[in-house]
């Protein structure tokens, strides 16, 4: 989506009017000034649909306390909230302006008017507002139409990757998902953005919000040619897009967290995962008992790296279990101990490598390994 000139303010009013959300926000409307802001408005723009809705007030959050289905949260210094009903979800926020003490640190606010709330935004395709009362016109001091009909991401103030240097990882998604351009003097300024001054949670929040895009590594390959983040591992978006192409379908998108699995292969992995990639394992046994002792994300990054026999584990091997239990030894006289774990574990390797199978061979089998009767490998 790189640029769109179907962008056109002149829709936003019915657009918005369309919302299924339309009934909520009215409602916060009749209370206090309230502004449809942010991505909301640039999606609505964008023709996408499903857009978080986040709602910037000029008042007291307090005076939304008792909407059916409005939660109030503190967020530092400021009043918040929530509001959830019949599927709807709307996040709301005081309007606020921010100055920061020193770069990298977290903004200092005070409660302000739209106007200033929308000059402390990031980029100028997120500054714009949409007043949620009658008869109302897009807000865009900062010519963020434009940009959108340009596909360009630019800042609002040269100092902007100074004071908060993730917006450059930001600049780095909202780029890949959009297929943005960075306006020239954007561009210039990426060099400014230090993170070495941001704290490492916040870094790792915003990999969080990029291993959710669709495409992560188109992101992270931003950040690695802009030069923004030094600590990255080059490799890492080559891990990234086979990492995603693999949750993205069986045997792992319905046993992996996908999010977790990205943000794995966004860092260096453990040389114990990579030795686990390593591994050829010549029988199911084998395989299962290296891959047992792993969370399923760890286990993707290895298969990322190349462990093809991980896909079978995932399919097949992993959902193998036996048709007897302990208790079946204890009945049959062995004692409590270390050797019922040790006949049922020979049981299962070999009803894994297809050696046994049936309840009567799998009791066979696994009394006589705990009776020592079984050779260990």
């Amino acid at each position: 989506m790189p640029g769109s000139s179907d962008v056109d303010p002149a829709t936003l009013p019915d657009l918005v009017d369309s919302l299924a959300a339309m009934e909520v926000l009215r409602e916060i409307a009749d209370r206090v000034p309230a502004y449809l802001v942010g991505g909301a408005v640039r999606d609505l723009l964008l023709g996408i649909e499903g857009a978080d809705l986040d709602v910037a007030i000029e008042g007291d959050p307090e005076a939304l306390a008792d909407l059916p289905g409005f939660v109030m949260e503190r967020d530092g210094l400021f009043l918040t909230g929530r509001l959830e009903r019949r599927g709807v979800k709307v996040d709301v926020a005081q309007a606020r302006a921010e100055s920061y003490p020193q770069p990298g640190a977290l903004p200092q606010v005070r409660p302000a008017s739209i106007a200033e709330d929308l000059a402390r935004r990031d980029f100028t395709v997120n500054a714009m507002a949409y007043p949620l009362a009658a008869e109302s016109e897009l807000i865009d001091p900062h010519g963020g139409t434009d940009d959108l009909r340009a596909g360009v991401l630019r800042v609002l103030h040269e100092g902007s990757f100074v004071d908060d240097p993730t917006r450059a990882l930001r600049a780095a998604r909202y780029a890949a998902r959009f297929d943005f351009e960075l306006e020239p003097g954007t561009a210039a300024q990426l060099r400014d953005a230090d993170m070495t001054t941001v704290s490492e949670d916040r870094t790792d929040n915003e990999l969080r919000r990029i291993a959710a895009e669709e495409d992560p590594a188109k992101a992270l390959a931003l950040i690695a040619e802009w030069g923004v983040m030094p600590s990255l591992d080059p490799r890492a978006p080559e891990r990234v897009a086979e990492a995603t192409r693999l949750v993205s379908a069986p045997p792992w998108s319905d046993w992996v967290d996908r999010e977790l699995a990205v943000m794995l292969a966004v860092v260096r992995p453990l040389p114990q995962i990579r030795e686990l990639a390593a591994e050829t394992p010549e029988r199911p046994s084998d395989a299962a008992r290296l891959a047992q002792p792993w969370d399923p994300a760890q286990l993707l990054v290895a298969r990322a790296l190349g462990a093809e026999w991980l896909d079978r584990y995932a399919d097949e091997w992993r959902h193998v279990r036996l048709e007897i239990t302990g208790d079946d030894l204890l009945d049959a006289g062995i004692p409590e101990g270390p050797d019922v774990g040790q006949g049922l574990e020979v049981a299962l390797s070999g009803k894994l490598d297809g050696e046994i199978s049936g309840r009567e061979e799998e009791l066979r089998i696994a009394l006589a390994a705990a009776r020592g009767e079984i050779p260990e490998d």
